[in-house]
């Protein structure tokens, strides 16, 4: 991870802008799926479809509000098109408006949820489910987001000092594939014939074997980790320093 926080800081220094490893974690694994498209994919009448667009949803925890802690998500659809900057910018956008309740849609959602009784959740959800992704219905007229999870959901465990975890597969969302971003932590690397302090981080994976072989996802995970070894050579030079006014 030594180049990939080398790049950061080069890139928060030139443009001003919060760039962390989930963005590029985010980043790399949304461009992944645009390289792999049959990695981007969901379980549609018991077999698998491939999605149209690449989405990338992160996990975000809501600071107590009325007595409540959420952990909620925020999705940036086409991913894949976007640079590095344009994706940082659109996730931190995301990720700000959530965190503080101010997406509409998810607030409504939400609130309606709370009303329905916990014995009944579960075939709420399946309904949900079914709804928005067999069917693929648009429900944003009732106050559900259209395709809140996206394609590949990511968690930084990094952030709770973990240095790896396995996210627990949430069948009704019907993401394939879930990335957990460990802390980056001090280890020995070989350079030559000798050991020297380097930088390393565990990228957890957990996915529906259904949907994706192991070949495939080792495909994606390489790519995921290509990148961050040497972000230059999958995104370019850090952001241009801002222009003078």
């Amino acid at each position: 991870m030594e180049r990939a926080l080398a790049y950061m800081e080069a890139f928060r220094s030139r443009s001003g802008q919060r760039l962390t490893v989930t963005h590029l974690v985010a980043k790399a694994a949304a461009d992944a799926l645009r390289r792999y498209p049959e990695a981007n994919a969901l379980l549609r009448w018991n077999r698998p479809w491939l999605r149209k667009r690449v989405s990338v949803c992160v996990m975000v925890v809501q600071p107590e509000h009325l007595g409540r802690v959420d952990l909620t998500t925020a999705t940036v659809p086409d991913a894949d098109a976007l640079s590095l900057q344009g994706f940082a910018a659109a996730m931190e956008e995301r990720v700000q408006r959530v965190r503080h309740r101010r997406d509409a849609v998810i607030e409504r959602g939400k609130r309606r949820s709370y009303r329905v009784p916990g014995l009944l959740m579960n075939t709420v959800l399946r309904l949900l489910s079914f709804v928005w992704f067999t069917l693929n219905v648009d429900l944003a007229w009732v106050g559900m987001p259209r395709d809140p999870f996206g394609s590949v959901a990511i968690s930084n465990v990094g952030s709770l000092g973990l240095e790896r975890a396995w996210l627990a597969m949430v069948p009704y969302t019907r993401v394939a594939l879930y990335l957990a971003s460990g802390a980056v932590r001090d280890i020995p690397v070989l350079e030559g014939d000798s050991l020297v302090p380097g930088k390393g981080m565990t990228l957890s994976c957990t996915f529906d074997a259904r949907l994706l072989d192991p070949e495939l996802v080792s495909r994606v995970l390489r790519h995921i980790g290509a990148a961050l070894e040497d972000p230059e050579s999958a995104w370019g030079p850090p952001a241009p320093e801002p222009a003078s006014p």
